[in-house]
């Protein structure tokens, strides 16, 4: 019985051209040798599973092998046997992380003095170099800065931040990238189709994405559902030795959203409680859905989403279905669920009520068809609503319908001159209270609110959400929702008073009293002037802005 080798060693690349998505670091080493420009060190830095040690070990038999071909190693000759097989004296594999230390590198500085046995490079592939101590990178400087012509050094690390500068500064650096999803998916059809197994491409993809980038984590994968199902391979048993949550799942919660069917969200969490999955993934799952969907949305295409053709279709029908801000509203959600997950005692409480409110989320309205819809309902009734200008008066945004703050006039202040020469500036007296009204109050109101926000933030809620009941004899009478809001403006009747003399130049009074609820700043008006019927909520615009566009108080 022959001994059984994983995929990731029987299909390790014998060529340069091989090697899945690292183009174009080969094609550079390859012009390197084709010219003659070997350095002398070279450091591979990128993520797990992506080819730096196969790289590196074709770099070494390409330079030692005695019958290069097209400047790849031919694979027959005694040099190319003996590395492929581990057994070569001229290229030595040494691990970082158990061969860490200073000690470790004054071996190796020792053995670079003696000349490769059959090959022209004696080269020294140092896996997870950042690994090493600081002591040991600095007993290697010298020796990498100007080693023998004999010797060749490649470094391997997945983490290049930790290398340190000056050993950086000595090699050859080249990133190797992720590898995209479509090249794991052709490379794994060519090794099923060499094994002589039927896999269709819808679960040729699933495999490929499971591999996140790498290569080798994805050819793992493969053995593991090939143990599994045997020489028919399909998606439905992959999800079943996997224990993934099913693509239909996904598409199952974006038909609930359409139609929403809260139950049926609080079902489909039941599903996948009770199918042992594990939520964070089915959260992570469900963002890369909507984004799906956002893509084919926005681009109008799916060449951007790494799935099965049968499912690109689906997203490019469903994507018709939702707005983008509908989209990226519930891929917010998702998030911050995603988050909450990892701090909440319970998740599956948290999960269904997250779940709900996707579902029962309304739909976002597209503020240029609302702001229409307005304009034709303005002309309707002839008129504009209290509070809010005519088109012809300038678009403003909504901030800024409150009523404009009026200008007051301050009395010149007089100058004397003084016999000395000096000139002295008098403050102008205060104004008296009496000809102080709720009106000319209500129109400083978000002055005399923004300075209180610069002074005194503490203070400035509590009169923010203050209802303005009207000034008697130089007191105003301002409306709060409880005693806790009352007691706060009492304790600030002096600051509040200096804050009138600043802006109105007038020195009033402050009598808070609780009106049980919280009316807002906007209420702060004229409870006795001229528009005060008109603003009630029976203005006729406003009663068809509710049934219209289903606007509501605020």
């Amino acid at each position: 019985m022959s001994e059984y080798i994983v995929t990731a060693r029987k299909y390790r690349p014998m060529r340069f051209e091989d090697v899945t998505g690292q183009g174009h670091i080969t094609t550079t080493l390859r012009n390197a040798m084709a010219t003659k420009r070997i350095a002398h060190a070279y450091l591979f830095g990128g993520p797990r599973g992506v080819g730096k040690t196969t790289t590196a070990r074709l770099l070494a038999k390409a330079v030692n092998c005695s019958s290069p071909v097209d400047q790849n190693p031919d694979n027959t000759c005694e040099s190319c046997r003996e590395i492929t097989e581990g057994r070569s004296f001229d290229v030595l594999e040494i691990d970082g992380a158990s061969n860490r230390g200073v000690e470790e590198i004054r071996n190796l500085r020792e053995s670079v003095r003696y000349a490769p046995a059959r090959g022209a490079y004696k080269v020294y592939i140092i896996d997870e170099v950042h690994m090493l101590t600081k002591e040991a990178f600095n007993a290697l400087l010298k020796t990498l800065e100007e080693p023998p012509p004999h010797v060749l050094f490649i470094f391997a690390t997945t983490e290049v931040n930790k290398v340190p500068a000056t050993i950086l500064s000595r090699c050859q650096r080249f990133d190797f990238r992720r590898i995209r999803t479509e090249e794991i998916a052709a490379n794994l059809r060519a090794i099923a189709t060499a094994e002589g197994l039927a896999i269709d491409e819808d679960a040729l993809h699933l495999i490929a994405r499971r591999g996140d980038g790498s290569l080798r984590d994805a050819q793992s994968v493969f053995d593991q559902v090939v143990a599994l199902c045997g020489a028919a391979v399909t998606r439905a048993k992959i999800v079943e030795a996997l224990n993934l949550v099913d693509q239909e799942v996904y598409f199952s919660m974006t038909d609930l959203i359409r139609t929403g069917d809260t139950r049926g969200g609080l079902a489909l969490v039941d599903d996948i409680m009770t199918g042992g999955h594990d939520l964070r993934e089915f959260l992570s799952g469900l963002t890369e859905h909507f984004r799906n969907l956002l893509v084919a949305k926005t681009t109008k295409s799916t060449l951007l989403i790494e799935a099965a053709d049968v499912y690109r279709q689906r997203y490019a029908a469903e994507a018709e279905f939702f707005d983008v801000s509908d989209l990226l509203r519930l891929q917010r959600l998702v998030s911050l669920t995603d988050s909450a997950l990892r701090w909440t005692t319970q998740p599956r409480f948290r999960l269904e009520a997250d779940v709900v409110q996707m579902i029962a989320l309304p739909r976002a309205k597209d503020v240029g068809e609302l702001l229409e819809r307005l304009d034709e309902l303005l002309g309707r009734q002839g008129g504009h609503p209290p509070g809010i200008p005519s088109p012809s008066a300038g678009e403003r945004p909504a901030a800024q319908l409150r009523p404009a703050p009026t200008t007051v006039q301050h009395p010149t202040v007089p100058v004397m001159q003084h016999p000395s020469g000096s000139v002295s500036q008098h403050p102008p007296a205060p104004r008296p209270h009496a000809g102080m009204s709720a009106g000319e109050l209500s129109s400083r109101w978000s002055e005399f609110l923004g300075e209180v926000r610069t002074r005194k933030i503490s203070l400035w809620p509590a009169l923010e959400n203050a209802s303005l009941l009207g000034v008697e004899q130089g007191i105003v009478r301002l409306g709060v929702a409880d005693d806790f809001q009352a007691s706060l403006i009492l304790k600030s009747k002096e600051f509040i008073g200096d804050v009138f003399q600043k802006i109105l130049n007038v020195r009033l009074g402050v009598k808070p009293e609780i009106t049980g609820g919280s009316q807002g700043g906007t209420n702060v008006t004229s409870a006795n002037g001229p528009d005060a019927g008109a603003r009630g909520e029976d203005h006729p615009v406003l009663a068809a802005m509710k049934r219209e566009l289903g606007a509501e108080p605020i």
